[in-house]
């Protein structure tokens, strides 16, 4: 899969992992842009959408579900990825009920980070093929 095929947002209130984050996945080709909290998050995804969004369960001001839920509710095919240091079942449960596509714990590892990413883009690209498909079965109907 070509990583520079989409573009990922990264949002997590540790800047310094934040930052880590943000110079690994760049080397590994793929188009990142980070954000220090949720409002700022929602903020760049009014400038400019992310086929997926790596987001920091907890985090002052907007959480990482509360987010996740702004996210579902305006950009429905962008998929999540929760990232969390502190295990919570009910937190990922909520999260996977809102449409979360999946939950890692911290620290994450950068390889299966970037798997789950790319399992991401894969669904993503799924989704497009089969409203591709409605669309062009609906004009044939016409």
């Amino acid at each position: 899969m070509n990583p520079s095929r989409f573009n990922v947002l990264f949002v997590d209130d540790e800047i310094d992992f934040l930052n880590t984050l943000l110079k690994r996945m760049s080397k590994r080709g793929i188009d990142v842009r980070g954000a220090g909290n949720g409002e700022e998050g929602l903020e760049l995804l009014r400038q400019s959408s992310s086929d997926i969004v790596v987001l920091d369960v907890r985090m002052p001001g907007m959480d990482g579900i509360e987010m996740l839920r702004e996210i579902k509710r305006q950009w429905p095919l962008t998929e999540v990825i929760m990232l969390t240091g502190h295990a919570s079942l009910e937190v990922a449960r909520e999260g996977m009920e809102l449409g979360a596509f999946d939950y890692l714990m911290k620290p994450v590892d950068i390889d299966e980070l970037l798997y789950k990413i790319e399992d991401a883009y894969g669904k993503i690209l799924i989704q497009q093929k089969k409203i591709k498909q409605l669309e062009e079965t609906a004009e044939k109907e016409k």
